[in-house]
């Protein structure tokens, strides 16, 4: 048994800013990682930049922006949250204290770039590798705190709650409070019952749910489905953003193409050269990514084409080499010079625009959980999210989710710790075969009935699948060995069903959730089981 003031689990831009945040304060923390890979995170491969200011610019103009890109359900606070604090954690924290090298241009000034839907350039970039510049330093400050015990290869199985796991049997009747999780220590075996004060839920997104997908293998949506167990409220889950230029050519895996190269003025074209996205969108290329990510779909449709282009080749190709580093050694890794040739690309899921609800401070419906980063829902994002908002959340809530824990753990009441029934586990063993077969079901299900367009026939078939395949993956875990791909499936199954049933119990098409029978009257479906 393992006992700590502040359990945070997820080691991406949200998690360690608040690790670092609170062992700064003297708190220590237990701080997870599940994989053997630092660079296994999703803020290590964010590309385009961060939202810091730009000439001109102010908390309202911010605000109006995030809340236009959010298809009128973004909620205002947040926004004004965001608005108003992230610029100045930017400073304080990033370049300060922490000193992320974001590039200047020739007068000495920080480079402000451009990204879709922004009504002014205000974005931060390092080249095109800004959420691995902001990891490398964040990881370099982490790994030299000795209030924060950072655990490699740690995996979170289930939240513990008091209504769940306690043995004193009254504690049924207490508010809904998390104590720790268990946790599969992926080098010896063995499941650590973790007990803490606070709790903090940091795990990403949930993209590797889905057939084509930006995000790196640990996006399964761990996080939600252990909310979800613990009876925590999720919110706006079916609003999945599709970013809408991931590199086409396969057997290679899909590779994000950032925005901001259209920012810098790249053009979709389709593989005649013809630009199209101005038939869709006043703001043409530079339109917010639900609009330009379906413009593509329909495109590939009526041409009957696996992908559509984006071309930078009119740029300098010094230039282009120079902007995007990473982008064009990684194209020409796989045969294809981005100076010379137009990029094939295709849409692919890249955001949960919801989560696990939060208020403003990331506090979660169950106490002492709090939530941050993408894992979360402040409501910030709405329908669709503002381009380059998403490194900036988990700045500006991982740090407020601090400041709440802080103030916290003053209060005695939080000291209790409950006796909590060890671990047991089976010994049965299992074929690779099957995990792989029920995750091959969980992406295509995924991406061909509540995908890019959605109708309720799709998704009342996506039920039946994933309700069955629920079914087997549950029995299937009941009797077998725990470890880390067993654990990662049935999170999978269930984040899944998750964001069906909000796509399910949302009628109205908006966003990210595009419903392309919307005018067909969709039955109400209010179970959750």
């Amino acid at each position: 048994m393992v006992e700590t003031e502040v359990l945070v689990i997820g080691a991406g831009v949200a998690g360690m800013v608040a690790a670092l945040e609170l062992a700064r304060e003297g708190v220590e923390v237990l701080l997870l990682h599940r994989s053997h890979d630092r660079g296994q995170s999703n803020t290590r491969w964010a590309q385009g930049g961060i939202i810091y200011t730009g000439s001109g610019d102010s908390p309202d103009l911010l605000a109006r922006d995030i809340e236009t890109a959010g298809a009128g359900l973004t909620y205002p606070p947040a926004a004004r949250v965001l608005a108003e604090e992230g610029p100045r954690r930017v400073r304080e924290i990033l370049i300060d204290r922490y000193h992320v090298p974001f590039d200047h241009g020739s007068d000495g000034d920080f480079d402000i770039t451009e990204e879709g839907a922004h009504s002014i350039p205000r974005i931060l970039h390092c080249d095109d590798r800004t959420g691995l510049r902001i990891f490398e330093a964040l990881i370099a400050a982490v790994e030299g705190e000795p209030r924060i015990h950072l655990r490699r290869a740690w995996t979170a199985i289930d939240l513990l709650t008091l209504s769940h796991h306690s043995r004193e049997p009254l504690d049924v009747y207490a508010p809904n409070t998390c104590v720790g999780a268990y946790v599969l220590d992926r080098e010896t075996g063995q499941v650590e019952t973790v007990l803490a004060r606070e709790t903090v839920l940091a795990t990403g997104g949930l993209g590797q749910l889905f057939l084509h997908t930006t995000n790196p293998r640990g996006a399964r949506g761990d996080g939600i489905a252990m909310a979800y167990r613990a009876g925590a409220r999720l919110l706006n889950l079916e609003f999945i953003q599709f970013h809408p230029t991931a590199l086409y050519l396969p057997p290679h895996p899909r590779f994000l193409i950032s925005e901001s190269m259209r920012g810098e003025g790249a053009r979709l074209v389709l593989a005649g050269g013809e630009e199209f996205m101005q038939r869709h969108h006043q703001l043409g290329s530079l339109a917010p990514r639900d609009v330009v990510a379906r413009a593509i779909h329909a495109e590939m449709l009526a041409s009957d084409s696996p992908c559509v282009y984006l071309d930078i080749t009119h740029k300098d190709p010094d230039w282009v080499r120079h902007r995007f580093p990473g982008i064009h050694g990684e194209c020409l890794r796989m045969g294809l010079d981005i100076t010379r040739q137009p990029i094939p690309v295709v849409p692919a899921a890249h955001y949960s625009c919801g989560g696990v609800a939060t208020d403003v401070d990331g506090r979660t419906t169950i106490d002492r959980l709090w939530a941050a980063g993408e894992v979360a829902c402040t409501g910030l994002h709405g329908a669709n999210r503002l381009a380059s908002t998403s490194l900036l959340e988990g700045l500006v809530f991982g740090w407020r989710v601090a400041a709440g824990i802080r103030a916290r753990l003053g209060d005695s009441a939080t000291r209790r710790f409950p006796v909590i029934d060890p671990w047991v586990n089976e010994t049965e063993s299992y074929d690779p075969a099957l995990i792989l077969q029920d995750w091959l079901t969980i992406k295509y299900t995924m991406w061909n009935y509540v995908g890019l367009a959605r109708t309720h026939k799709r998704l009342h078939r996506a039920r039946q699948i994933l309700r069955e395949l629920q079914t087997e993956v549950e029995n299937f875990y009941a009797r077998t060995r725990i470890d880390d791909d067993l654990i990662g499936l049935r999170n999978g199954v269930q984040a899944a069903l998750a964001v069906l049933y909000a796509a399910m119990q949302n009628h109205t098409s908006r966003g990210c959730h595009y419903l392309a029978d919307e005018a067909t009257p969709m039955p109400h479906f209010v179970s959750r089981d």
